[in-house]
């Protein structure tokens, strides 16, 4: 990939420029650690890092260009771009310099706070059923058809997000699933991405320490639905898919400027919808249900379990029908999908209880594994959870009264404490556990900060029939701690205890 740099000015507000026009520019990064011979430098000015301390770093390793708000000095040979909001002028240049990749394949966007991963990955399942070579970008990974590259955010930066998808477009992909979370829809990182079908799956207290309230929370994911549905686009067959049972339903169908462009399609459980699962029936390993569609009734079966689960198989089937696949095609396809890593993960090394890991990590997804756990569980569920660190406080006491109010045995812990003292984090998840534990009037309960010795207590104190469940961290395989960053994985720390 390259461009000129006259050609890219045409899509950038700027204010002056030093030093030649006439440059080929190779590459475009806000990172100093990946720039390479002929790139242009971005100096973002984040909470934590400014950008342009990192100039000289990037001239030494070849920046030929640099886009910056504030005075920097630089080489002769090096040209400088004054702007007067860095990030503005990123969301600009970056689509076009990677020739609008998105607008090259249908773009399927999941939002909400619990069940995008699952969802993602159903959709792209289906569609690689039905023969279409797929991607997926999410909080576990990319994929692009089964070679799979680590990310660092649920929605990666503007940068990462158009390399990631001019990758696919020249790997093939003809179809996107991707998770895309309210801080990326506020922070303009998926400015350049023209999306084809919106999936809202559910709205629960979450990131209130950025969002403030769930009204702004709700308005962030909303603007999903006002870019999907936004005149003047270049592709058609727009397509909105909202969960109907959930708060804030009807803000995300508000949002939805033109139905004519952008039919809503409702799904649910509860209330009337146009897409509904009924007659749900669990077992320990799959589900059943009935979907009612347009007049018609379906059978599904899937190896997922739990409502919250149906919920999700229903988001996938109801944008999967948009893009065209047929029912019957999408049903065969959800007989063999099996679950996604880290969520509702069954940890098995021949034990007569069980263990399951998995990401749950606000209340609302809390509740939803503890309620599965009750339906499926033959004996006790003992629950090993906590909170994370520089993250929503409020939750931390609803998630401890959730714990107390489903399980039988608590043990609440560490999760990714961060700059937060972990200690002072469990006591204010004990504090809800207390309190429901005491209105119950049954509940154990027991405070190991350590992580590893809190699982090592959960599963010694197993019996047969019993479930024992660690949530918060699912597929994660690090610990964030305040000085550094060190290798954990839930499913290996059950594994060992598991194996003495």
């Amino acid at each position: 990939m390259m461009k000129n740099l006259q050609e890219l000015l045409q899509h950038i507000t700027y204010e002056r420029i030093e030093g030649s026009l006439d440059v080929e520019v190779q590459d475009i990064t806000a990172d100093s650690r990946t720039v390479k011979q002929g790139s242009l430098f971005i100096c973002l000015s984040g909470a934590h890092v400014d950008g342009h301390k990192f100039v000289g770093s990037a001239v030494e390793k070849g920046a030929s260009v640099i886009i910056a708000a504030q005075k920097v000095n630089v080489p002769s040979g090096v040209t400088v771009i004054y702007v007067g909001d860095t990030r503005k002028a990123m969301e600009e240049v970056t689509p076009y310099f990677f020739d609008y990749p998105a607008g090259k394949m249908r773009m399927l966007a999941v939002t909400g706070t619990n069940g995008k991963t699952t969802a993602t990955h159903i959709c792209a399942h289906i569609l690689h059923h039905a023969g279409y070579k797929t991607g997926v970008i999410g909080t576990i990974h990319m994929l692009i058809g089964d070679k799979e590259y680590p990310t660092h955010n649920t929605t990666p930066d503007v940068v990462d997000l158009q390399k990631m998808l001019y990758q696919m477009v020249q790997e093939g992909v003809t179809h996107v699933c991707m998770e895309v979370s309210s801080h990326a829809l506020v922070m303009g990182r998926v400015e350049g991405v023209e999306f084809d079908n919106a999936s809202f799956t559910n709205l629960t207290e979450d990131h209130l320490d950025y969002h403030k309230t769930m009204d702004n929370y709700a308005a962030a994911k909303a603007i999903l639905f006002q870019k999907v549905s936004a005149a003047d686009q270049k592709k058609s067959n727009k397509s909105a898919h909202i969960n109907i049972d959930v708060p804030y339903a009807d803000v995300m169908a508000d949002a939805v400027s033109d139905r004519h462009v952008c039919p809503v399609c409702t799904y649910g459980i509860d209330k009337a919808a146009d897409l509904r699962a009924e007659n749900i029936r669990f077992n320990s390993n799959s589900s059943e249900f009935t979907v009612r569609y347009q007049g018609k009734t379906y059978d599904v079966h899937t190896n997922l379990i739990g409502r919250f689960n149906v919920y999700n198989v229903l988001t996938a089937i109801s944008a999967c029908l948009s893009e065209g696949v047929s029912m019957e095609t999408i049903l065969e396809a959800l007989r063999d999908f099996h679950a996604v890593p880290g969520r509702f993960e069954l940890v098995n090394e021949g034990q007569p209880f069980t263990v399951v890991v998995d990401y749950a990590h606000t209340p609302d997804g809390l509740e939803n594994i503890l309620k599965t756990a009750q339906e499926i569980c033959k004996n006790r569920i003992i629950a090993v959870f906590g909170c994370g660190g520089d993250r929503d406080k409020m939750k931390r006491p609803i998630m401890g009264r959730i714990g107390a109010a489903y399980a039988d045995l608590v043990i609440v812990t560490s999760d990714n404490p961060r700059t937060e003292n972990p200690d002072q984090i469990v006591r204010e998840v004990a504090d809800g556990v207390k309190e429901m534990a005491a209105q119950k009037g049954n509940t154990r309960y027991e405070v190991i900060v350590n992580r590893r010795d809190a699982i090592r207590r959960a599963i010694s104190l197993a019996q047969p029939g019993d479930m024992v469940v660690i949530a918060g961290k699912g597929h994660e395989t690090y610990q964030i701690l305040k000085d550094k960053t060190i290798h954990f994985d839930d499913r290996e720390e059950a594994r060992n205890a598991l194996r003495g």
